[in-house]
């Protein structure tokens, strides 16, 4: 046998006979729930760890000693206690982007629902009111609106080019600029994020979560934006202020908010959002689909194989990269 993957949190049988069925030959693919004795015990001579995840801290660490690969299925890596990782010496990697064209279509998705007024106009015809009024409320089109990009990684690359097909204008901020040469491929201008938030009809958001991206958007930052402006957030929950987000909205700081995230998920029940005529949310489901579960075990698979055929792992998170 070449190792024991420990697989974890249990997935709905369709997804795990996905799992199973990709599982290379001679790896023992084992399913646990997290935290429970059965995981602590089969993470003891466990060599890799594939699935999401959950609080993964010193502990975890330290009842895997033989530990090769946390090898994530998310993008996103903010539950991982990166320094316990750098300790027990194990490279974390995300899907390698396998989940980007699901979370890219869902971000035009959530623009197009809010300029649209999709769930008011769907309500509306539940309630048996059809068109009361071909004005009110107004909608919009996405064409020759500015897109903002807060974060041009994978998803944010696959939201230019889907949106540059809705005849957007489409400008980006991220630490990290692209060549003059990259930019005119994709069709795309590089600005600074202050001016972004300025300029743009639709900002929306795609960073992973840390200590200089929690917050990001906030009271001072919404302050900026025009009254006009939208926001989607695809990303991470704590990424924005949900405070000054909800003031921002009811005071028409802005105009509307398309959210797939929130900082405690699932939220309480009365979350002052909810109450908001202006913000259309979906449930944290912008990344799994049907499709990118074969991507996500493809890319998790592969990148097991290398390390355990002696090689580097690819899609290592930045802070653990040498």
């Amino acid at each position: 046998m070449m190792g024991k993957i420990l697989f974890a949190p249990k997935q709905p049988d369709a997804v795990l006979n996905i799992a199973r069925s990709m599982t290379p030959p001679g790896f023992e693919l084992v399913v646990v729930e997290p935290g429970t004795p059965e995981f602590y015990k089969e993470a003891t001579d466990a060599e890799y760890y594939l699935g999401l995840a959950r609080q993964m801290g010193g502990e975890f660490f330290r009842s895997a000693p033989k530990l090769k690969l946390v090898q994530l299925l998310s993008a996103g890596y903010d539950r991982v206690d990166v320094e316990a990782a750098r300790k027990a010496k194990v490279p974390v990697a995300n899907n390698g982007g396998a989940n980007a064209i699901a979370v890219s279509e869902h971000t035009i998705l959530l623009m197009l629902a809010v300029l649209k007024r999709l769930v008011h106009f769907h309500n509306d015809v539940v309630a048996g009111k059809w068109r009361p009024s071909i004005a009110e409320p107004p909608v919009y089109e996405l064409s020759g609106r500015t897109l903002g990009i807060v974060g041009l990684g994978n998803i944010g690359k696959k939201v230019a080019r889907r949106a540059a097909a809705f005849d957007m204008r489409i400008q980006y901020y991220d630490i990290a600029r692209l060549t003059e040469d990259q930019e005119d491929a994709l069709g795309v201008r590089f600005v600074l994020f202050t001016e972004l938030l300025r300029t743009s009809d639709v900002v929306t958001l795609h960073v992973p979560l840390d200590d200089s991206t929690r917050n990001l958007i906030g009271s001072s930052e919404l302050a900026m934006m025009k009254r006009s402006a939208i926001l989607i957030n695809t990303c991470r929950g704590p990424v924005v202020d949900e405070n000054a987000l909800y003031r921002a909205l009811k005071d028409g700081q802005i105009a509307a908010a398309g959210l797939d995230v929130m900082v405690e998920e699932p939220p309480e029940k009365n979350h002052p959002l909810f109450a908001l005529p202006n913000v259309t949310l979906t449930p944290h489901s912008a990344g799994p689909t049907w499709e990118n579960w074969t991507a996500r075990f493809r890319n998790g698979f592969d990148n097991i194989e290398r390390v355990a055929a002696g090689r580097q792992p690819k899609w290592v998170i930045p802070e653990l990269q040498s």
